[in-house]
């Protein structure tokens, strides 16, 4: 059998090619400087300045953070299985990575009459494929809790394990109820009929609190960040890490804030939807590639908002016990679930008879 390459797109693959790379690049710097955003965020609450030396506002600080741990000696125990030592920041950062793959982040652009869309891969299991590799990323915290041959780290391991599996739960169950009233799993799909009709945390604002609270424990963030509860574990499930194997670590944290930002308003919020703004008709006067650019701009305005809802909340709110989260998650959340997939099932039942 003979294969042609003539009939390969190669523009096709040049076009995902420039989109993974632009989009990790973006998720890179957004993460970056979400470490500085934080700073501030912390300063503003508690009445500080922040970093203000590096750059202007400190705007150099991250690059100094970053340079600093590529700079640090790295450290491997000589006691830890040196092979799962090195795989598991590799592994929460890849899975932090993959989730971006099937975010639609704006329209369609029209480049030299080709029509390419500003998602790598728009396939029918969009939420599904989230879901699959969130759920590898907790292998990423085991490996590198036990591999470190450290007993505060292999407890902070199980801590993070347990409650990234236990609030999987509620943050599923609250998504079939969105799936009941959008009726696909395309990530598309589900932006489109809110720009055809309303947002759905209008339809599911329960379904959206649980998923918000779910979305705070999945990525360890205050109120939820057990696994890294200094005053009790040191330093959590890394603390045996240096240099960039570290920094992978802290990075995977703020790419996945980022990326749960990004997933909570494309599901509930819109996507790269321009609030009371007919997209048809701005295509028509500016072009439709500046609409383009103008829903991305505004996808990057709503996530900002959950990124700064993060912030907020870590620099307000004390950190639970371990028997409150699980308290939180199976006596409370889960039935909160459960009865709003039921309900909203009725309701759909209703309406389409």
């Amino acid at each position: 059998m003979q294969i042609t390459l003539l009939a390969f797109d190669w523009f096709f693959l040049i076009e995902k090619l420039v989109l993974i790379i632009g989009i990790i690049s973006v998720s890179l710097v957004i993460a970056m400087y979400e470490t500085w955003a934080e700073r501030k965020v912390a300063a503003f609450i508690q009445d500080r300045i922040g970093p203000n030396r590096a750059g202007p506002l400190g705007l150099f600080q991250p690059l100094a953070d970053g340079m600093k741990l590529f700079m640090k000696e790295e450290i491997i125990p000589n006691t830890s299985n040196r092979m799962l030592f090195i795989l598991g920041p590799c592994l929460a950062m890849l899975t932090a990575m993959m989730t971006s793959a099937v975010i639609p982040w704006g329209g369609t652009l029209d480049f030299f009459g080709r029509a390419v869309p500003l998602q790598i891969t728009d396939i029918n299991i969009g939420i599904l494929y989230v879901f699959g590799v969130v759920s590898m990323g907790v292998y990423g915290i085991m490996i590198g809790g036990w591999a470190s041959n450290n007993k505060f780290s292999l407890l902070a391991a199980l801590r993070g394990a347990s409650q990234v599996i236990s609030y999987e739960l509620p943050m599923g169950l609250s998504l079939i109820a969105l799936l009941l009233v959008t009726g696909s799993l395309k990530m598309s799909a589900i932006v489109g009929q809110q720009i055809d009709s309303v947002y759905n945390v209008f339809w599911q604002p329960l379904g959206f609190f649980i998923f918000l609270v779910c979305a705070f424990a999945e990525c360890n963030r205050t109120p939820f960040d057990l696994p890294e509860a200094e005053n009790e574990l040191n330093f959590g499930y890394h603390q045996e890490y240096s240099s960039m194997k570290l920094g992978f670590y802290l990075f995977a944290e703020y790419i996945n804030m980022f990326i749960s930002s990004v997933i909570m308003a494309t599901l509930f919020f819109g996507g790269y939807d321009i609030p009371f703004v007919s997209d048809a008709k701005l295509a028509e006067s500016i072009g439709q590639n500046w609409t383009v650019l103008l829903q991305g701009l505004c996808l990057f305005a709503k996530t900002a908002g959950f990124i700064f809802l993060f912030m907020w909340v870590r620099w307000t709110i004390p950190r639970f016990r371990y028997d409150q989260l699980m308290h939180l998650c199976w006596k409370r959340l889960i039935p909160l679930a459960l009865a709003n997939m039921i309900i909203t099932a009725a309701v759909v039942l209703y309406f389409k008879k």
